[in-house]
């Protein structure tokens, strides 16, 4: 079988890209699709209450976004150096992206913020991201905190006023490069109604890296290779997810993450495992989901890989049938856009 690329992209207006966050997080537009039908309905996204039903299970990713952004020099030459930190992969060491990287040869030595944060480039490992070890006093995520820039995705070009509307107000361990953004769109309130109007929330985490948003590069799409990220499901997640399903309720997940993190921690009978472990999982047509029964999601980029995981669920005729629908009704795309609920 082969999927191209091209059998996913669709012509998107620049101005329906959203730059800033709304006011309020959850009066957002929310499209309704149904998988099976295609049926398409508009409403505000605070209505999403009103079609999950007691006994259903809300799957919430619980990640939050360090400020990965560091933008800093090297040493002796003054030259400025972007650092994006992807991943960790030991106590100082970390994966990033760095601009301009043809100059940050092993060896090479990196000064942030007058010298209270200092780094080398210990080796470059694939797709030509960077291994750098940080030097500092004190705790890292604390220098960090002082030093780093919220990762905003490129296509947002605003600055960020407050840098707690890239999280989500559940956000709780940190680890992610990107929000998940379909996230976003709940206040407290909201889930605290969704909560009394007995359905569960089972919170699991998958620390977002950069490899979401790399663009698919080759035309088949079986040949694009997914980058490892790291993902926590509890056992009192698993337990909740798994009890929903024995007595017939949906589990509905919160963005492609979620998704993403119970698919890989399923077994083939389809029972969440209690697991910590790194996926690559890719989902495009043609795949069976084992646990989720419905999805809230953002709109996403033409061709991506978020797009494909969106058509598998929902079949890649309604998908661009929806989003052609939501560009002619000027919904706001990608991280601060609307939303779209696919049951």
């Amino acid at each position: 079988m082969e999927l191209k690329k091209s059998d996913f992209y669709f012509e998107l207006p620049q101005e329906l890209i959203a730059q800033v966050p709304l006011e309020d997080r959850s009066a957002s537009r929310l499209l309704m699709l149904d998988k099976e039908t295609g049926a398409i309905s508009h409403h505000i996204f605070k209505e999403v209450i009103d079609y999950l039903h007691p006994g259903d299970c809300l799957v919430l990713n619980n990640t939050k976004v360090i400020p990965a952004r560091l933008l800093g020099e090297r040493e002796g030459t003054g030259a400025h150096v972007e650092v994006l930190l992807l991943k960790r992969r030991e106590a100082d060491v970390w994966e990033t992206l760095v601009k301009p990287g043809k100059k940050c040869k092993p060896g090479t030595r990196l000064v942030f913020g007058d010298g209270l944060l200092r780094a080398e480039v210990l080796e470059t490992v694939e797709e030509g991201n960077r291994l750098i070890r940080f030097e500092f006093d004190g705790i890292f995520e604390e220098v960090l905190d002082k030093l780093g820039e919220m990762p905003l995705p490129p296509y947002i070009t605003h600055k960020l006023q407050d840098k707690n509307r890239y999280q989500t107000v559940y956000a709780k361990y940190d680890g992610s490069a990107a929000a998940p953004t379909a996230g976003l769109h709940f206040t407290k309130e909201l889930l605290r109604q969704i909560e009394e109007k007995g359905v569960h929330i089972a919170y699991v985490t998958l620390h977002v890296g950069l490899g979401t948003f790399r663009p698919v590069k080759e035309e088949n799409v079986l040949d694009h290779h997914m980058h490892s990220e790291y993902y926590e499901v509890t056992s009192e997640a698993a337990e909740l997810i798994n009890r929903t399903k024995v007595s017939g309720g949906r589990v509905i997940c919160v963005g492609t993450t979620s998704c993403r993190t119970i698919e890989s921690a399923a077994d083939e009978s389809g029972k969440v495992q209690a697991k910590c472990d790194n996926t690559e999982i890719f989902i495009y047509p043609g795949y069976r989901f084992k646990v989720l029964d419905a999805l809230i999601t953002n709109f996403h980029l033409p061709e991506s890989t978020l797009v494909m995981l969106v058509s598998a669920l929902a079949g890649r005729e309604h998908v661009l049938t929806a989003y052609e629908e939501a560009i002619r009704e000027k919904y706001r795309f990608f991280s601060f856009g609307d939303a779209m609920f696919i049951l």
